[in-house]
């Protein structure tokens, strides 16, 4: 019997056309309950994000799950004092709340005022995914003794389903073509209206439905570890080799002033595509970071050039508009020729 649909989610369209996922009230609560028994129980949670995405969605059915009265953060600016004044106001003894990693970044940032540092402790986690997250705000995090739960997963999934690296629930992973697939309870329907696709990302082999969820990653079955390593459709050719935009992104954020630039992929008439560094604001040592990504990546995935721009386009989300920079690059090439 087809399972009824509670909602659709609309994906972001970061790197895309947008996508319309379908999720059953089986696939909500399957998540929601997992989610409950990594973290060690069900508790009260802080809405922080947008619920028209899936991860807004998850804290209103954990919440409603759990039988307990979520707070919500008014739309608009993530302002850390305003996160702190709501937070001061929960009063289940397991608080939770889910972040994407510029919020996180501006809490962290703002954690010397010692109210907003207790109310990060009390939280018993704090969720972050939508995107990479950088290894120092973990680290500061940990400093901090702030508990972050690095999660990982999508609109196809319920939200995440993999926590610090090891999948929750029943949810099982493979790596085919080096790609990732995700099986289990939380696995959407499909795309509303769209049958191809549908079938493209959502297969079954032998009475078990997988997801391929399009990103290069790695996954030990000894430990139970998944290693995400990037996009499979963030993959330029430059001089007739496979350049990984997710990988040559991943080295410059290790450089000082540029923890939030974007990598995208320029046309370039010698080589047909390079990585490009897109940066806000003007700190930063270019040449050590070029060089820094030819030595660890090889000479085709050494950024041509950096842009800087006053400010970087994001989605509602959080995410950095890559289609937005894409065009951004394309219309000022334009301009220049």
């Amino acid at each position: 019997m087809p399972q009824r649909i509670a909602v659709v989610i609309e994906t972001s369209g970061s790197t895309g056309a947008p996508k319309r996922v379908m999720l059953t009230t089986n696939a909500l609560l399957a998540s929601a309950a997992a989610s409950a028994v990594a973290l060690g129980g069900a508790g009260q949670w802080l809405l922080a994000l947008p619920v028209h995405y899936i991860a807004g969605v998850q804290v209103l059915v954990r919440s409603i799950a759990a039988e307990t009265t979520p707070v919500a953060l008014p739309p608009g600016h993530f302002d850390p004092q305003n996160f702190r004044r709501l937070a001061e106001t929960m009063t289940e003894p397991l608080r939770y709340t889910a972040l994407v990693p510029v919020q996180l970044a501006r809490v962290l940032d703002a954690a010397d005022d010692p109210a907003l540092l207790a109310v990060l402790r009390r939280f018993t986690a704090i969720l972050v995914g939508g995107q990479a997250i950088r290894p120092d705000l973990i680290a500061r995090a940990a400093e901090l003794d702030v508990r972050v739960v690095r999660t990982y997963g999508s609109s196809e999934t319920a939200g995440g389903c993999v926590y610090n690296g090891v999948p929750i629930g029943d949810t099982l992973v493979r790596v085919v073509d080096g790609q990732l697939e995700l099986s289990g309870s939380v696995l959407a329907e499909g795309y509303l209206d769209d049958v191809a696709r549908t079938t493209d990302r959502f297969l079954v082999e032998h009475g078990v439905r997988w997801y391929r969820t399009g990103d290069f990653g790695e996954f030990d079955p000894v430990s139970a570890r998944v290693t995400v390593l990037g996009r499979a459709d963030n993959v330029i050719i430059s001089g007739g080799e496979k350049v990984s935009l997710d990988a040559v992104e991943g080295i410059v954020r290790l450089s000082a002033g540029f923890e939030q630039a974007v990598v995208v992929g320029g046309a370039d008439e010698e080589w047909g595509q390079v990585p490009v560094v897109v940066v806000a604001g003007e700190h930063g040592v270019e040449a050590d970071l070029l060089a820094s990504v030819a030595a660890m990546l090889g000479r085709a995935a050494r950024p041509a050039r950096i842009v800087r721009v006053a400010e970087l386009p994001v989605l509602a989300s959080g995410k950095p508009d890559r289609r937005a920079l894409a065009a951004l690059l394309s219309n000022s090439n334009t301009a220049g020729q």
